[in-house]
């Protein structure tokens, strides 16, 4: 295969959805313990995360004055560095301007993560000067549209990645199942509905699909009940 093996690893309420109250209740703290284990376990060369979810996620410093009085930097890939795990961030207009080259995180399953940039053609010389004066890697995907796929075989083949993680809100998830791109699905089951209509749910119409919209198929791959009452579940493409 061309491009890394993507596994959808999320935390969902029954009906489906990743966002909502029901993550902040210690009753189920046990369970978003579970799914950060989980996550260590899979042993990724790295994971994948749309711009809110990153900025949620990992604080970002404050934005720089956007500056920038050299020549023009050419559209080119920018490999800072070889790492052994990767934080690959969607930001395709350059919204991240990240303090330094690795995550900063609590949890040794992210911690120290090399940040890759996945960005279009239309970002600016200043935040490409800025990501390199940082060491942060990054490589483009389209003009003013991204492909996914394209974005997966370069992931592969600039930064060696076999498995990665994808860890996206319902948007950028449904983009890579709407590709065909997920191989398949992790889901840690919290019993509680989210009813709420702002939560987010684990796959939405996605904004860079090139494919159909045709119903994708997986089959059970494994069920495991948790603690507190969760569950577990794999499926396979």
């Amino acid at each position: 295969m061309d491009r890394p093996y993507i596994i959808c690893h999320m935390v969902t309420s029954l009906d489906g959805k990743v966002t909502g109250d029901f993550l902040g209740k210690r009753a189920y703290s046990g369970l978003l313990e579970d799914y950060f284990r989980i996550h260590r376990e899979y042993g990724a060369d790295g994971f994948l995360c749309g711009r809110v979810t990153m900025e949620g996620s990992f604080p970002q410093p404050p934005v720089p004055p956007a500056v920038y009085d050299n020549p023009p930097i050419a559209r080119e890939d920018y490999i800072a560095e070889q790492a052994a795990f990767y934080a690959v961030a969607i930001d395709p207009q350059g919204k991240l301007w990240w303090g330094g080259r690795a995550i900063a995180d609590t949890d040794e399953g992210y911690h120290g993560a090399h940040i890759i940039e996945v960005l279009t053609d239309n970002v600016s010389d200043a935040f490409l000067a800025h990501l390199q004066s940082k060491g942060v890697s990054y490589l483009f995907g389209g003009q003013t549209k991204l492909n996914l796929a394209l974005v997966a075989r370069k992931l592969k083949r600039l930064f060696g990645i076999e498995t990665l993680l994808l860890e996206g809100g319902g948007i950028i998830n449904g983009s890579f199942l709407q590709e065909e791109l997920i191989d398949e699905i992790s889901l840690v089951v919290v019993p509680v509905a989210e009813c709420s209509e702002k939560a987010v749910p684990l796959f939405q119409t996605g904004h860079y699909p090139t494919g159909g919209t045709a119903p994708a198929s997986f089959r059970l791959k494994e069920a495991k009940p948790l603690d507190n009452g969760g569950l577990w579940l794999t499926y396979q493409k």
